[in-house]
């Protein structure tokens, strides 16, 4: 007979509802297309990229995002999305039957994460006017704190105030969670300078258009970095995924700015929609809208009907139910506030 851990009879895989739509707003990834320079990189790449593998632990990778954030190589560490780099650095800074801290609600894969690794996930209410509750993280006596800022799926931030205290006080590491910082107003990526213990995660999949390819980035202090690296493996990407992520780095950052920049403009726009049909969307820094709405269940399902897809959560802590609907290309938000609108009558 096998024998399985027993920690894990009660995981499940994580499974969103997979509904072919016309319109899918329902993943936050970018729906403005690929960056040229990387579509390129996939129809150009030599045989090679594919029958060998990619140099280990990524360095032409790491000299790209180099240029782009402004930290040496050293300070970077490159996963198969950023969320195989919380992984990792859950492996790397938690012994089995430690505790971990994160907000609620935020990432629905942080207890999917802890489990796997054998943690005990403390989930921490947000506070009401969903800023991050300092004192009551601190009291997990975790020693490693989760936050991502701007939140999934509130779509909000941390204030810094609140950051810089839980930083200067936790007893471990900081985990920033930066998944959407090309949408938001501002970044807390400096506080790996000025401190030791934070560790920011970032990724290609949102604002790049590069979710396919499944590459994320973390930046932090290099002895921090060479934990986290441990924990990692040598070939986290394939060698097409490298060469396009490298070719958005260094050549359609401007491109990519352009499109964030549309689609936080789309997003201001279907705000003031949301609100003239009685809707009360939370303030967002994220690339979607956060919707508090009773019965969001069966009004997503309603417009997955109607050939709109967008995310459904039931009994949120300090929300409720809620739809999360991404923000992309304006005729894709129309066809959504229609949808809405028919699906709520």
């Amino acid at each position: 007979m096998i024998r399985t851990r027993p920690s894990y009879r009660d995981i499940s895989l994580y499974a969103p509802p997979v509904v072919p739509c016309r319109v899918d707003l329902s993943d936050n990834t970018n729906l403005f297309g690929m960056p040229p320079a990387a579509e390129r990189a996939l129809r150009d790449a030599a045989t090679s990229t594919v029958t060998r593998y990619p140099i280990s632990y990524a360095p032409d990778l790491k000299q790209a995002l180099s240029a782009y954030t402004g930290f040496e190589p050293s300070w970077l560490t490159t996963g198969c999305g950023s969320d195989d780099l919380i992984d990792c650095a859950l492996r790397a800074f938690l012994e089995p039957g430690e505790r971990i801290a994160v907000p609620d609600p935020s990432f629905s894969m942080m207890g999917y994460f802890a489990k796997v690794n054998g943690l005990h996930f403390t989930p921490v209410p947000l506070r009401p006017d969903f800023d991050i509750d300092v004192d009551a993280m601190l009291a997990t006596g975790s020693r490693l704190l989760y936050v991502c800022s701007p939140n999934n799926p509130t779509s909000t931030v941390a204030s810094r105030a609140a950051l810089e205290r839980l930083v200067d006080a936790a007893p471990g590491i900081v985990l920033v969670d930066e998944a959407y910082v090309e949408f938001a107003s501002s970044s807390n990526v400096d506080l790996v300078r000025s401190r030791p213990n934070v560790l920011v995660t970032r990724t290609l999949s949102k604002a790049f258009g590069l979710a396919g390819m499944r590459v994320g980035y973390a930046i932090g202090r290099p002895e921090l970095v060479a934990e986290v690296e441990k924990a990692r493996g040598p070939y986290k990407h394939s060698g097409i995924a490298e060469r396009m992520a490298i070719a958005a780095l260094t050549e359609d950052v401007a491109w990519m700015k352009a499109r964030a920049e549309e689609a936080k403009a789309n997003r201001q726009r279907m705000a003031e929609a949301l609100k003239a049909q009685g809707l009360e969307p939370m303030p967002s820094e994220a690339n979607f809208l956060f919707v508090p709405l009773p019965d969001a269940p069966r009004i997503a399902s309603r417009m997955r009907e109607l050939d709109v897809n967008v995310r459904a959560f039931q009994g949120l802590t300090g929300v409720g139910d809620a739809l999360r609907i991404g923000c992309g290309p304006w005729p894709m938000m129309e066809a959504a506030l229609q949808a809405l609108r028919e699906a709520r009558r």
